[in-house]
């Protein structure tokens, strides 16, 4: 009974979130994303491929906010240092037990493909900073051959890292609660989603290569377009 209890629990947190990154794209993207099946909303429904693409090519989405948070090396980390760059950022957490180890391994890929573009860098943020600390960051790092000087792991306050994917990228993401949490060992809910950034720290697009796997082939052409763009 308290197993059932739990994964309702689990199941109503997974709609929160799903609605709330939903509705934050769907006011970026202006168009609808959620199927609604006798009162409820279902999962992100995009009605089709071309929809899920429209959240790509090099639309404006907004300016990524300054934030000041610890890459895995010690060093401190700004809005600032990432200026002049073409950037991918993606959500992580290092004991996560689904995405995270796909995005990760999408991301080794990326920077291999991208590896003679010395004004691309990769930016891994994690949601469990509580657990994820340097040494836990570089541990992880490690096993993706994450090459210290251009992919950076970030880690810091809760609350920084938190605003930062709500009311900067425009993501979700949450804890869960111990009593919520499933078979899984999930602790955190978020977005999948690599974000791409020019030069200037504006948010240039949003692949979803959980979904999509071409997605990632998109993003590298859109970066290579950014690369052309005079800063």
């Amino acid at each position: 009974m308290e197993g059932k209890f739990a994964m309702n629990n689990l199941n109503l947190i997974r709609c929160g979130l799903l609605a709330a990154s939903g509705i934050v794209l769907m006011g970026l993207a202006g168009m609808t994303f959620w199927t609604w099946t006798k009162g409820k909303a279902d999962r992100p429904a995009f009605q089709s491929q071309t929809q899920e693409t429209l959240l790509e090519g090099l639309k404006l989405y907004g300016q990524v906010p300054d934030f000041s948070l610890t890459e895995r090396s010690g060093r401190r980390i700004e809005l600032a240092d990432l200026k002049g760059k073409v950037w991918i950022a993606d959500f992580i957490y290092t004991n996560c037990p689904d995405t995270c180890p796909l995005q990760s391994a999408q991301m080794a890929e990326l920077q291999k493909d991208l590896s003679g573009e010395k004004e691309v860098q990769l930016v891994s943020i994690s949601v469990d900073p509580a657990r994820d600390t340097p040494e836990a960051l570089s541990e992880y790092a490690q096993r993706f051959g994450a090459d210290p000087e251009r992919w950076f792991f970030l880690t810091g306050e809760k609350e920084v890292i938190y605003r930062l994917a709500w009311e900067g990228f425009h993501l979700a993401a949450i804890e869960i609660p111990p009593e919520a949490r499933d078979h899984t060992g999930a602790s955190h809910m978020h977005s999948a989603r690599f974000m791409l950034m020019d030069r200037q720290g504006q948010i240039r697009g949003y692949y979803d290569s959980n979904r999509d796997p071409e997605a990632l082939q998109r993003l590298l052409r859109d970066v290579k377009a950014l690369l052309q763009e005079k800063s």
